[in-house]
């Protein structure tokens, strides 16, 4: 299982804060990198519902 994040993302930084590998990379849309353990912790906590498995 892998997430991505989609156009739905506002860039507020909900999911930085609460990803525990720090693996999400800032932007006008954030990307999920590498470091990415597939917790789902970023899904679970996005307002927008921008993060999904892929």
């Amino acid at each position: 299982m892998a997430y991505k994040i989609t156009d739905e993302c506002v860039a507020c930084g909900t999911c930085l804060d609460t990803c525990p590998n720090g693996a999400i990379e800032e932007g006008d849309i954030y990307k999920i990198t590498d470091a990415c353990a597939d917790c789902g912790a970023c899904a679970e906590a996005c307002p927008t519902g921008a993060i999904v498995e892929e």
